[in-house]
């Protein structure tokens, strides 16, 4: 018997990164997952990897038609939602200088509104004992050159949660937030550019990041998404509004 055993719940950014180390982790713990992303040939893999545990449905959750799309599966599947984890997000360097309005909105409509919406549409779903999940980030607490907008994006969800944990605890629905440090995932590589073409760069992209942990090392998307199976179980049920960091110690030593 797994820690979630018979529970439902809903992992968006799920395609890869943190995402899917954290729906991975959810249906080896007992759970349904419906699994969201952009691009349907890694849903497609999902499915193939973790089979009838899952539900994969295509959709951008800065788009609140393709979020209908999402929360129909659920309401069809007539169990409802006992995890929420709001994990996708993008991110993209631009100094001020640089920063253009369709760059502001292209980070904050997918990190915050997308986020924002999610949850409220998943509200109906959820019942007492319920848990919700946000993927923050560390760079929302500290300043990083070129990287305002997506740092300001995950300082307005480290506020959003706050509040959600309060406006919810009648429900005894928690709200809490990851934290993760710089984690081994496609989407930090990306930061540098292609893999294979910019090999040399992403490498010492990875290696500056790993040099600022004290642990001296990235993070594990596995180790994201036991801190999210911690977050959901009853060995949490005393917790809310916090942010659990899962970065090495970056941000606190």
């Amino acid at each position: 018997m797994g820690q979630l055993e018979g529970k439902s719940a809903l992992v968006t950014g799920a395609t890869s990164g943190i995402g899917r180390a954290i729906a991975t982790k959810l249906v080896a713990e007992g759970a349904h997952v419906f699994a969201t992303g952009r691009r349907q040939t890694e849903l497609d893999e999902i499915v193939g990897e973790l089979g009838d545990a899952v539900t994969a449905v295509r959709s951008d959750i800065s788009d609140l038609d393709d979020l209908d799309r999402v929360f129909s599966a659920v309401q069809e599947r007539g169990q409802g939602l006992d995890l929420v984890v709001a994990n996708a997000g993008v991110g993209t360097f631009a100094s001020l200088e640089q920063l253009t309005p369709e760059g502001f909105d292209y980070t904050f409509n997918a990190n915050v509104r997308g986020t924002v919406f999610t949850v409220q549409k998943s509200l109906p779903f959820l019942g007492p004992g319920a848990s919700v999940v946000v993927t923050g980030s560390t760079s929302a607490s500290r300043a990083t050159a070129t990287f305002g907008v997506y740092s300001a994006s995950k300082a307005a969800l480290r506020q959003f949660t706050r509040t959600w944990a309060i406006e919810l605890a009648a429900r005894d629905i928690r709200v809490n937030m990851i934290v993760p440090g710089p984690t081994d995932t496609p989407g930090l590589a990306g930061l540098a550019g292609d893999p294979v073409a910019d090999r040399e760069k992403v490498q010492a992209l990875l290696e500056q990041e790993a040099s600022h942990v004290p642990l001296g090392r990235l993070g594990r998307p596995s180790e994201l998404a036991d801190a999210v199976v911690f977050l959901a179980s009853e060995q949490a049920a005393f917790i809310t509004g916090s942010e659990l960091f899962v970065d090495g110690g970056q941000s606190k030593i």
